[in-house]
């Protein structure tokens, strides 16, 4: 994963007009994405417990990750969740690192996410969808295929 160093930008005025902008854009992101809420760092597993606003959760195992597996247990106890709960963050290190890009770099997590996708999206249906099947069912159900 590459490193992104953040910029401070303590020089730009805050006008109502700014201010507005950046609300727009919180409320964009906000509805887009991977949101934690919290992070602890678990030593029985050796591992960061992710969680989220519904009380769901991921465990990361820090074995699993370079970034983490250079942390001492210390650093692992005071990760924190930054940027709008979309990464994990530990400021005496100037480290921030995606949640996402963590689930990525994860097979087995990455499997279960095409999955639930995948599911999502199949149950989806058109308008056009919808109607056939509602006229393929006052004729008795889905036409029988007819051998060639």
């Amino acid at each position: 994963m590459s490193k992104i160093r953040a910029a401070t930008r303590f020089d730009r005025l805050v006008t109502e007009e700014v201010l507005d902008r950046a609300i727009v854009r919180g409320t964009r992101r906000k509805n887009a994405g991977v949101h934690a809420t919290s992070v602890s760092y678990v030593p029985k597993l050796h591992a960061l417990l992710v969680g989220f606003a519904d009380h769901s959760a991921v465990v990361l195992p820090v074995n699993n990750y370079p970034e983490l597996e250079a942390l001492s247990t210390a650093e692992l106890k005071g990760m924190e969740v930054g940027f709008g709960g979309s990464a994990l963050c530990l400021g005496k290190r100037d480290l921030h690192i995606s949640i996402a890009g963590l689930v990525a770099a994860s097979k087995s997590l990455m499997a279960m996410a095409n999955t639930v996708v995948a599911t999502h999206h199949g149950s989806r249906s058109s308008k056009a969808k919808a109607a056939s099947s509602r006229e393929n069912g006052r004729k008795g159900g889905r036409p029988r295929k007819h051998a060639a």
